[in-house]
């Protein structure tokens, strides 16, 4: 990353921002109201590590870009941070990961504390994947509850508080989960019988459609409106869904050949998992038939070692997947960037088009 002066402040800004979001959530009185324990410690496990907040920050950065007071916005943004943390919670026991940003997944962490409390190796992992499931479940419906703190706290207008949270437990949410269907379904697929405009389709319904409940939501908090069709509302929506696929395009680069103490989790645990990408697909059409049979070998085998991981991403740079996927992740930023033009010049203008490019420059 540079360390240019429009860098360090997007970061000093980024961080006010993502302190801002866990202060307003540690200051709720939720944790006192969870039990037993085990649940009430399971819902906060992540949002103890602190995430990069890149969600929130782009609602709070719309809704000062319109005009918005961003503190009136603040309770939708932790909304959106919890929403996303079930998410996670719930994707680490699909994908069967053990690892979340260096620490053991939710599942994984009970799942052990049960085998130290004598249970047998099936039912550890059964308690751990049902406290998991709790915790989602838990997290979920904070998020609804935070939304709710716009009225109550905030005074934004009931109509608006409600067209926010039906919009997310309707819209968002069917996406979301339509996104991760198709992910686990292609990961089954014939590499050859996917296009890579159905992997964008679903790549932006397991991450894109949430980016663009985030500033969507902020401008709406900003200008005070239900009006979705509003031009500075729509160029926000465009721009953050762009961003949003640009963002995924990225984590699926940084899984291939990301630093793995950076990343948290194990590199190639996406080949590993059979995760069909914009890199394998492109790889795969250009390949012969030993660079097939050396990406088949890894792609969906969890039992593939370091050796053949590394052979099957040295032939996925070969064939310029990842090349290929980079190009396409700074085509839809800079797509995303222009729906901006709209936007008055502003501060927060600025730092969206910084967020824009830090999606696709970060390394984890």
């Amino acid at each position: 990353m540079s360390t240019s002066k429009a860098d360090t402040t997007f970061d000093n800004e980024l961080t006010k921002r993502r302190e801002m979001v866990y202060a307003y959530l540690e200051s709720q009185d939720y944790r006192q109201r969870l039990t037993p324990p085990d649940i009430r410690d399971a819902v906060y496990s992540y949002i103890r590590m602190g995430g990069k907040t890149l969600r929130p920050a782009v609602l709070l950065l719309s809704c000062g870009a319109v005009g918005g007071d961003e503190k009136r916005a603040l309770p939708a943004a932790a909304a959106v941070e919890v929403y996303h943390t079930w998410t996670l919670v719930h994707d680490d026991i699909i994908d069967r990961d053990t690892k979340r940003r260096g620490a053991p997944t939710v599942h994984e962490e009970w799942a052990r504390k049960a085998l130290r409390l004598g249970y047998d190796p099936v039912d550890a992992n059964h308690y751990g994947l049902s406290i998991a499931i709790l915790a989602g479940d838990i997290q979920h419906s904070w998020a609804i509850s935070l939304l709710s703190e716009l009225y109550t706290g905030m005074h934004v207008a009931a109509p608006l508080v409600v067209r926010l949270i039906q919009r997310l437990q309707t819209y968002v949410i069917r996406n979301l989960v339509d996104g991760e269907t198709l992910d686990i379904q292609f990961s089954q697929s014939p590499i050859d019988t996917l296009s890579e405009e159905a992997i964008l389709r679903m790549l932006w319904g397991k991450t894109g459609v949430l980016y663009e409940y985030a500033a969507q939501a902020g401008a709406m908090i900003g200008l005070e409106t239900e009006d979705t069709n509003h031009p500075f509302i729509e160029a926000l929506t465009q721009f953050a869904t762009k961003c949003g696929i640009a963002f995924q395009l990225q984590d699926d680069i940084l899984g291939i050949i990301g630093d793995e103490s950076v990343l948290g989790k194990p590199v190639g645990s996406d080949l590993r998992e059979g995760k069909r990408t914009t890199i394998v697909h492109y790889a795969f059409q250009s390949a012969n038939k030993d660079q097939k049979g050396t990406m088949l070998s890894v792609l969906g085998n969890r039992s593939a070692t370091l050796k053949q991981i590394e052979e099957a991403t040295a032939v996925l740079r070969s064939l310029g997947g990842i090349d290929h996927t980079r190009d396409l992740a700074r085509k839809l930023i800079e797509q995303g960037k222009s729906h901006l033009e709209v936007l008055p010049p502003s501060l927060h203008k600025g730092l969206l088009l910084s967020w824009a490019n830090y999606m696709v420059e970060r390394e984890f």
